[in-house]
C-alpha cells in the first residue's frame, strides 16, 4: 500500500486556494460562510488554525492536549494574504505527515485521544473541504474536489458510513451538509480515527476501511510485516470487515486489528470481532500470527487485552471463540486468555469469557 497523506493534503489545499482566489476582491467578513456562524473569513482563518495544529500535534507527538499555541495574522493581511497563510499551514501538514513515522501518533480529543499520519492527513483535509464548501458556497463560486480524495477520507475517519456510488455527495452527507436518497440529514456528525490498543510489548492498531481493502486484495494495508505475515486470516477478515463497511453495519471499534511489535514497529498477526454484539451481549472474537511470530505469547497478550477491553463495555457480556479440534496452539491461547471450553459441534471447540 503506497504512503498516503502528504501529496493528498497538498491536492486537497490547492484545490481550496483555487476555488476561492476568484472572490479575493470581495470583502470576506461581510459574508456568513453557508451553513455556519463564521463569516468567510473566519472560516478561511480556521482552515489554516486547524491545519498548523494538526501538524504540530503530529510532529511533536503531543500526548495529552494540543500543542499550547495559537497563530494570528498581521494586521491588514488581505484574503491573498490569507489564502498565502492556507498554502503554508498545508505545506506544514503534508511535510509532517510525509516525514513522520508510521507508527508515530499525536493527541487528538475524538474519539479514541489520538491519531496517526494518515489520521492527521485525513482530518486536515476534511475540514479543507468542507470549509472550502462552505465559503464558495456563500461567495457564489463552483467548487467540488476530486471524488477520489473525499473517497479516501471516508475510508479512513468515516468508517461508520457507509459508502455510496458518489463520493463527494457521501462526505457532503457525513459532515452534515447535504442530503442522501434514503438517509436522514444529519445534525451531528463526527470522524472517528482508529482505536488502538497498547499491551506491554504490542500496540493493537485498528484497521480502517482502506487497509482492510488493500489487504484483502493481497497488498500490505500499509503496515510492515514480519516474514511470512500477513496471514491468510488477516486477509480474510479484512475481507469481511470490507463487507461490512460496504453494507452499512461496520462499527470500527469491532473490526479488525493489527497486532504491532512495539519494539520494531513490525505487524505480527491480526486479531478482531467477527461482528457487533448480539441483543444478549455475545460476539464472536478471532486472531491469527505470521509462523514467525509464533511461541512467544504475543497472541495471548493480544487476546488478553482486546478482551478486557470488550468486557469493560456495557455492551458486551460474553466472548466466544470456536477454534479447530486440531488447533491445539490456538486452544492453548484461548485457554491462557481465561477462556473456558463451552461446548463442541461440527464446527470445531467453543471457547467462552464472560464478565
Amino acid at each position: 500500500m503506497h504512503p498516503w497523506g502528504g501529496d493528498q493534503v497538498t491536492e486537497a489545499v490547492a484545490g481550496c486556494v483555487a476555488a476561492l482566489r476568484p472572490a479575493v476582491d470581495r470583502d470576506w467578513t461581510e459574508v456568513r460562510a453557508a451553513g455556519l456562524e463564521w463569516n468567510c473569513h473566519e472560516t478561511a482563518f480556521h482552515i489554516a488554525e486547524d491545519l498548523i495544529a494538526y501538524a504540530a500535534n503530529l510532529a511533536g507527538r503531543a500526548k495529552d492536549d494540543y500543542v499550547p499555541f495559537e497563530i494570528t495574522l498581521d494586521e491588514g493581511t488581505d484574503n491573498t494574504g490569507l489564502l498565502h497563510v492556507i498554502e503554508a499551514t498545508g505545506a506544514l501538514l503534508a511535510a509532517a505527515v510525509r516525514t513522520a513515522p508510521r507508527e508515530a501518533r499525536g493527541f487528538h480529543p475524538y474519539p479514541f485521544r489520538s491519531a496517526n499520519r494518515e489520521g492527521f492527513a485525513a482530518m486536515g483535509i476534511a475540514e479543507v473541504l468542507a470549509h472550502t464548501y462552505d465559503i464558495a458556497g456563500a461567495l457564489g463560486l463552483e467548487y467540488e474536489p476530486p471524488a477520489a480524495l473525499a473517497e479516501s477520507v471516508l475510508t479512513r475517519i468515516f468508517p461508520h458510513v457507509q459508502p455510496g456510488p458518489d463520493h463527494w455527495r457521501t462526505f457532503l452527507w457525513a459532515t452534515g451538509r447535504g442530503e442522501l436518497p434514503g438517509r436522514a440529514r444529519l445534525t451531528k456528525w463526527r470522524w472517528n480515527n482508529n482505536l488502538v490498543l497498547p499491551t506491554d510489548r504490542l500496540t493493537l492498531q485498528g484497521i480502517t476501511p482502506a487497509a482492510a481493502r488493500d489487504l484483502a486484495a493481497g497488498g500490505d494495508g500499509g503496515f510492515e510485516w514480519l516474514d511470512g505475515g500477513p496471514f491468510e486470516g488477516t486477509r480474510e477478515a479484512s475481507s469481511f470487515m470490507l463487507k461490512a463497511y460496504e453494507g452499512g453495519v461496520h462499527r470500527p471499534e469491532f473490526g479488525v486489528f493489527a497486532l504491532v511489535r512495539r519494539e520494531d514497529g513490525r505487524a505480527i498477526g491480526g486479531i478482531g470481532f467477527h461482528g457487533v454484539p448480539d441483543e444478549e451481549g455475545r460476539t464472536e472474537i478471532g486472531y491469527d500470527l505470521t509462523e514467525a511470530a509464533r511461541g512467544n505469547g504475543y497472541a495471548t497478550e493480544a487476546l488478553r487485552a482486546l478482551s478486557d477491553w470488550a468486557l469493560a463495555r456495557d455492551d458486551v457480556r460474553t466472548l466466544f471463540a470456536t477454534i479447530e479440534r486440531d488447533n491445539v496452539p490456538s486452544q492453548a491461547v484461548a485457554t491462557r486468555a481465561g477462556f473456558r471450553k463451552a461446548g463442541e459441534d461440527e464446527e470445531g471447540l467453543a471457547y467462552e469469557l464472560g464478565r
